[in-house]
C-alpha cells in the first residue's frame, strides 16, 4: 500500500512538472519573476497602436450613425475655410442632420497649423463643452482637432505641457479624450491612424508636435471619393509624404536599439523604431506608391489610382505611427517653418507655404545616401520596390541607387529643383540646422548617428536635386 501511494505521488509530481505554464492554465504562474528593466539601456519591446479604420466609397454617410451609436449629444466639426464649401464637408453635415446630431462647426483651421492656430481651436473646443469631435480634412485639420480635444479634456494643462521635449515638457497623456472621428480628404499624412499632432512653433520658427497614443482618433473613415477633389500638386505633395513615411519607418533605428528603456510602459514613445509589424505596412505602402502615385497625380479622374493612394496613406500611417520617421521629417520642419515668400501651386492660402510633403521629400535623396551605410539591404530593397533594376547592383551602392530612383520620380512629377527653388540658399543652412536640432523625437531614430556638420552637408546637398 505504501509503495502504491509513493508511485501515485511521484506521478502527480511528474504531471505537475509537465503541465502547461501559460497564464490561462498554470496555478504557479504568479511565481514567475517579473521582467526587470533595471540596468537595461535599450528597449526590449514594441507595441502597436492604431485607430479603428473603416474604408469604403461613400462611407462618410455613416458618420451620423456612428455619433448616434456613441451617444454624442454635442459635436464639434472641424475643417478649414476651403473645404467648408466642398462635398466632403457637405457629406458629413448631411449625415449629422439626417441622424439629428447637434453640432457646431469650426472652419478656421490653418493649413500648416501654428501654436497660435492650435490655441484658437482649443479655445473654441473648451467653450463648446463638446462630447465628440469630427475632423474633415487633411493632416492640418485632423492634427488641430486632436490638439483641441486633448486640451479641452485637460483644462488645467498649459500648452507646452504635452508638447514634445525639448521645446515642451513632453508629459504623458493620462486623461481619456472624447471620441474623435477623422474623415481624411487627402492621401498623405495618415493622421487618421496616429496619435501625432504637428504644428509650427512660431517662437522658434520650426515645427514640433504632440505625440501620444491617447491622441489617436477613435475612428478613421477613409472615403476615397474625397481624394477626387485634390488638385494636382496637393495630390503630389500628399503622395510624397506617404513615400517618406514608408521609407523612413522602414529604415529607422530598430526598436531594440532605441534608448533609454522606459521605466514604465506609459513612457514608451509612440515612435519606437522599426519593428516587424511596422515593416509590413511600410513595404506594402511603398508597393502602392510605386504603382499608383504617378497616375494619381497626373490624372485626377483615375479613380483606381486615387483610391489606392488613399489606402496607402493609412498603411504608411500605421507603419510610421508606431515605428517613427527620422531625418527627412526632422529636417523638413525648419524648411516649412523658415519659409519666407514661397507659395506652392494649388494651395489656396494667404501665407507663404512649403507644403509638408514637399518639405520632406526635397532632402530624401541626400538623406538616404547618408543613412544607407548602416542598413544597405533595406535601402536597396526599397529602391527595387520603387522600380530600380538591382540585378547587378553592389550593396555598397544602395544609397546612391535609392537616391537616383527618388530623383527620377521627383523629376517625372515636376518637383521644384531642391531647396534653392523654394527660397533657400547656403546662407540659410545654419538656421536650418538650428531648427533641426530640437527634433530629437525623430532625428534620434536615424539609423546612422549624425553631427551638426552632417546636417549642414545634407542641407547643402539638397539645394539642387537634378
Amino acid at each position: 500500500m505504501a509503495a502504491a501511494r509513493h508511485r501515485a505521488a511521484r506521478l502527480l509530481q511528474d504531471l505537475q512538472r509537465a503541465s502547461c505554464r501559460c497564464p490561462a492554465h498554470s496555478h504557479v504562474y504568479s511565481q514567475v519573476t517579473k521582467h526587470d528593466t533595471a540596468g537595461t539601456t535599450t528597449d526590449y519591446a514594441f507595441e502597436m497602436a492604431v485607430s479603428s479604420i473603416r474604408y469604403g466609397e461613400n462611407v462618410t454617410k455613416e458618420v451620423g450613425m456612428d455619433l448616434q451609436n456613441m451617444g454624442a449629444r454635442r459635436v464639434c466639426v472641424m475643417t478649414d475655410t476651403n473645404l467648408s464649401t466642398l462635398p466632403p464637408v457637405k457629406a458629413v453635415l448631411d449625415s449629422l442632420a439626417k441622424n439629428d446630431i447637434c453640432f457646431k462647426m469650426y472652419n478656421s483651421v490653418r493649413v500648416e497649423p501654428t501654436d497660435s492656430s492650435f490655441m484658437d481651436a482649443i479655445d473654441f473646443a473648451k467653450k463648446g463643452e463638446f462630447d465628440a469631435y469630427v475632423a474633415v480634412g487633411g493632416g492640418s485639420v485632423i492634427d488641430t482637432c486632436k490638439a483641441a480635444n486633448l486640451y479641452a479634456s485637460s483644462p488645467e494643462a498649459e500648452f507646452l505641457d504635452f508638447v514634445n521635449a525639448p521645446i515642451g515638457k513632453g508629459k504623458p497623456v493620462h486623461v481619456t479624450l472624447k471620441p474623435l472621428i477623422a474623415v481624411p480628404t487627402t492621401a498623405g499624412t495618415g493622421s487618421e491612424t496616429t496619435g501625432i499632432a504637428i504644428f509650427d512653433y512660431e517662437k522658434l520658427k520650426t515645427k514640433t508636435g504632440i505625440a501620444s497614443r491617447g491622441l489617436k482618433p477613435t475612428l478613421g473613415l477613409i472615403d476615397p471619393v474625397h481624394t477626387l477633389h485634390m488638385p494636382e500638386r496637393v495630390a503630389a505633395n500628399s503622395g510624397f509624404d506617404v513615400l517618406c513615411h514608408a521609407l523612413e519607418s522602414y529604415t529607422a533605428l530598430p526598436y531594440t536599439m532605441r534608448s533609454p528603456c522606459p521605466p514604465n510602459p506609459i513612457n514608451r514613445p509612440a515612435y519606437q523604431g522599426s519593428n516587424p509589424i511596422s515593416d509590413v505596412w511600410a513595404k506594402h505602402a511603398l508597393h502602392i506608391v510605386a504603382k499608383y502615385l504617378k497616375r494619381a497625380v497626373k490624372n485626377s479622374d483615375d479613380r483606381e489610382a486615387r483610391f489606392a493612394m488613399h489606402l496607402a496613406s493609412a498603411f504608411a500611417g500605421i507603419g510610421f505611427g508606431n515605428a517613427g520617421v527620422h531625418l527627412c521629417h526632422g529636417m523638413s520642419y525648419p524648411i516649412s517653418g523658415l519659409v519666407r515668400t514661397f507659395k506652392a501651386k494649388d494651395y489656396l492660402v494667404d501665407h507663404p507655404i512649403v507644403p509638408h510633403g514637399l518639405s520632406v521629400v526635397l532632402t530624401s535623396p541626400a538623406v538616404f545616401t547618408f543613412t544607407s551605410s548602416v542598413c544597405p539591404e533595406r535601402h536597396l530593397e526599397a529602391a527595387e520596390i520603387l522600380g530600380a533594376d538591382i540585378r547587378t547592383a553592389r550593396i555598397k551602392d544602395a544609397g546612391l541607387i535609392l537616391a537616383d530612383t527618388l530623383r527620377k520620380l521627383l523629376f517625372d512629377l515636376n518637383v521644384d529643383d531642391g531647396l534653392a527653388a523654394v527660397g533657400y540658399s547656403k546662407a540659410d543652412i545654419p538656421a536650418l540646422v538650428k531648427g533641426t536640432l530640437p527634433q530629437e523625437r525623430v532625428t534620434k531614430l536615424s539609423p546612422r548617428s549624425h553631427t551638426e556638420e552632417d546636417l549642414a552637408s545634407l542641407f547643402e546637398a539638397s539645394m539642387k536635386l537634378y
